[in-house]
């Protein structure tokens, strides 16, 4: 897979994983999805208040909130120029994760692996506004997260 991954850190989370996590689990979630292209997504972690401003701003909820995904839709004579396909940027809130992860039972590892994996599907197109597409997106992603060694995030 041919994926590059930049990442901002912008939040006052503890802890935050690796680059090389996040770029094992975008590729893994790329490779679940059939993607093939070469491409790129960028990945920028935040607090709270930013992600509140933008779930605002993007979504009409005012409230922050554990991942949002903007697709870049980029046109095609662009991204031929470019030689790679920007698939557009995926936002962690760090400090709602972090409390997900424990309201959820959860380590910290595999939460941030899910919602990367998550925002990237987003990114590739799926959705879960309906249930047959909830169903295809969550099978996604409980496979690519099974082969990185994490249960099912939909189980209790």
């Amino acid at each position: 897979m041919n994926v590059k991954v930049d990442i901002l850190n912008d939040s006052s989370a503890t802890w935050v994983p690796e680059a090389t996590s996040f770029n094992t689990w975008i590729a893994s979630a790329i490779a679940g999805a059939d993607y093939t292209k070469k491409c790129s997504i960028s990945v920028r972690l935040v607090d709270e208040n930013e992600s509140r401003e933008l779930n605002a701003n993007f979504r009409n909820k005012d409230k922050p909130t554990n991942v949002l995904s903007f697709p870049a839709n980029m046109p095609a004579d662009v991204i031929k120029r470019m030689g790679t396909e920007f698939l557009g940027d995926i936002v962690i809130c760090a400090p709602v994760l972090e409390k997900e992860a424990i309201v959820q039972n959860k380590t910290l590892a595999s939460h941030w692996a899910h919602l990367t994996v998550h925002g990237t599907l987003h990114l590739l197109g799926f959705d879960h506004n309906a249930e047959d597409e909830a169903q295809i997106m969550e099978k996604l992603e409980i496979t690519s997260l099974h082969q990185l060694g994490f249960s099912n995030p939909y189980q209790n």
